[in-house]
């Protein structure tokens, strides 16, 4: 009775909603260490949703075997290749810091290159030592990232199981919650799926067959470590345009300095006019069937997600830019519904 007689229902209603935003506030920022984890459930439930889906409803199998499988099938499918990767780059990182002669050899034919044409005999010098304290950072906190991304990786399955288990209240849910009407909800989704499907599928496709093609490149023009520059493409070609050539134009400078030169033409001319076009017409392709992401989006959603994800931020930043601006477009499509509706009962006033 007496808090009735204190605060109206205004006001109560009021310092509910404050204390409701604050201790929103502090559990996000308890949680900003799953943010990879929570997006990565996500995009994971999206890819593998119609499965989960067909399982359970045609082959009438229980919700949890249904579960268990689908997540051991993307264990096989997106997890142990990214471990393979990422065990075949630390053992090559090891390697070289064992053995660095060739390293050598390469930065003094360089500098040899460079002092005889450009009058910068230290060019390739000057330039690590300047890199050298920044690599050396970003290869700590890769190293440094590897516990983090475990328990991510524990967090994301414990999720989504849970979210295959209970599919159906789940997408119910987040309809109901959503601040959109029915067919917003609905586009929202069908947006959201296209544009993971365009990222996470059309693009793994087009960086490994970059990757192949620039692996071949390399042993057509007799580069070494072909297969491991093609995974380092293929990582790169996440950034669209900017990421072979990181890699390809540095291979045709070395051989050019060796004596190479028509090799070193040649690598060029495989890496701008197929290694490159092949990002361009898979592109096409990929966008007239499931939509596409711009590569201004791209390149922006990387340059915020890597702070954020790690080495993953090739892929969640690039999504979660995107969804925000499916959200944007939305939010003023409902906008301009609304002021017509307005106008519309104005005039019928």
């Amino acid at each position: 009775m007496i808090g009735k007689d204190v605060f109206s229902q205004k006001e109560r209603n009021i310092i509910i909603l404050i204390i409701i935003l604050v201790l929103g506030a502090i559990i996000l920022y308890a949680m900003k260490g799953i943010f990879g984890a929570i997006l990565g459930t996500m995009v994971m439930y999206t890819l593998f949703r119609n499965l989960n889906i067909f399982l359970i409803e045609r082959w009438k199998w229980p919700k949890p075997l249904s579960s268990v499988v689908v997540i051991i099938l993307s264990v096989f499918i997106i997890v142990l290749p990214f471990v393979g990767i990422g065990t075949m780059l630390v053992n090559k990182a090891l390697e070289l810091q064992r053995n660095p002669a060739w390293i050598n050899d390469i930065i003094n034919a360089i500098n040899t290159f460079a002092g005889d044409k450009l009058g910068k005999p230290d060019f390739l010098k000057e330039q690590i030592q300047e890199s050298a304290a920044y690599f050396g950072g970003m290869l700590t906190a890769i190293i440094g990232g590897a516990a983090n991304a475990f328990l991510e990786i524990s967090v994301m399955y414990f999720l989504l199981y849970f979210l295959f288990v209970n599919y159906k209240g789940f997408e119910s849910s987040l309809i109901h919650y959503l601040p959109f009407d029915d067919a917003s909800a609905t586009v929202f989704g069908e947006e959201l799926k296209n544009i993971t499907y365009s990222n996470i599928i059309g693009q793994t496709f087009i960086a490994i067959v970059q990757g192949i093609c620039l692996a071949i490149g390399f042993y057509i023009f007799g580069v070494k470590d072909g297969l491991f520059w093609g995974v380092i493409c293929a990582i790169l070609s996440f950034i669209p345009l900017l990421g072979p050539p990181l890699i390809f134009v540095p291979a045709a400078a070395v051989l050019w300095s060796q004596g190479a030169a028509w090799q070193g033409v040649g690598m060029l001319v495989w890496g701008f006019g197929l290694v490159i076009n092949i990002d361009n017409v898979l592109r096409l392709i990929i966008a007239k069937r499931v939509g596409d992401i711009h590569p201004i989006i791209t390149i922006v959603g990387v340059i915020i997600g890597i702070p954020l994800f790690g080495i993953m931020g090739l892929v969640y930043g690039p999504l979660l830019l995107a969804y925000f601006l499916i959200a944007v477009r939305i939010y003023k499509a409902n906008k301009r519904l609304s002021l017509q509706k307005k106008i519309l009962e104005e005039r019928l006033e």
